[in-house]
């Protein structure tokens, strides 16, 4: 399946994923500017990204958690979730995603 992700500067990226892989995972594969710094716990929005709105529809709803740590996030929009939090289906292939402009991807700093 594949993933297209649009980078802050607007470029598109395609990443192949396999049903049953986590959103960050492959996008930082992808070499999108994702940091993940709780490795997926809800302890951060490093992960944040902006599905498009006829996708995010497909997605399990965010729980609490995760609404929590959005609200701490640069540039949320009505669509944003935690890409730590999306495991990618058969459903989601072709989906587009959206890095957000104030990603900084720190980990080989």
């Amino acid at each position: 399946m594949r993933i297209q992700f649009i980078t802050s500067k607007g470029e598109r990226v395609l990443a192949e994923a396999d049903p049953g892989d986590n959103l960050l995972a492959v996008a930082q594969a992808a070499g999108m500017p994702l940091e993940g710094t709780c490795e997926g716990q809800m302890a951060c929005s490093t992960c944040h990204v902006i599905v498009s709105p006829e996708w995010f529809d497909k997605l399990p709803p965010a729980v609490e958690d995760e609404e929590d740590m959005l609200d701490l996030a640069m540039g949320v929009q009505a669509t944003s979730r935690l890409s730590c939090q999306i495991d990618l289906s058969p459903e989601l292939d072709g989906m587009e995603v959206t890095i957000p402009a104030d990603s900084n991807d720190a980990q080989g700093f």
